[in-house]
């Protein structure tokens, strides 16, 4: 080839582009005869490769928390027996005043002074607070 050939570019067929392609010589992929004298190539590791290994001088794996913390009968209890005065928040947005005299697993009973007693049940209040946060 002389230098004056050099820069000008000879047409090339596609065929005969793609026919240049080499194979990739090297795969990670791992052969395995099988019986019948074929050469099989696995696409997938075997399935203990996505098991975890176990772990040794490891610390235990910390147990789930509890599903019951009692935190709302705890604060039920410590307002009823203080005879706390509360704003409870229905979901309509009206507000009750009363101390708590007793609760269930779906419903609370509301003292009010100078009103009657109510039964409400937990799935219309929106949030209840001390009536004493109100003033401040």
């Amino acid at each position: 080839m002389s230098f004056a050939n050099i820069g000008r570019s000879k047409k090339v067929s596609v065929a005969k582009a793609k026919g240049r392609r080499k194979v990739m010589p090297f795969s990670n992929r791992p052969y395995v005869s099988d019986g019948n004298g074929a050469v099989r190539r696995f696409f997938r590791p075997p399935s203990t490769d996505y098991k975890r290994s176990a772990r040794n001088n490891s610390r235990p794996a910390k147990p789930a928390p509890p599903e019951v913390t009692n935190a709302e009968s705890f604060y039920y209890t410590k307002q009823m027996n203080a005879k706390t005065p509360m704003v409870i928040v229905m979901t309509d947005g009206e507000q009750v005043r009363g101390w708590i005299e007793w609760y269930d697993r779906n419903c609370l009973k509301v003292n009010r002074e100078g009103a009657p007693n109510l039964l409400i049940q937990k799935h219309c209040i929106k949030y209840l607070f001390k009536q004493e946060e109100l003033a401040e």
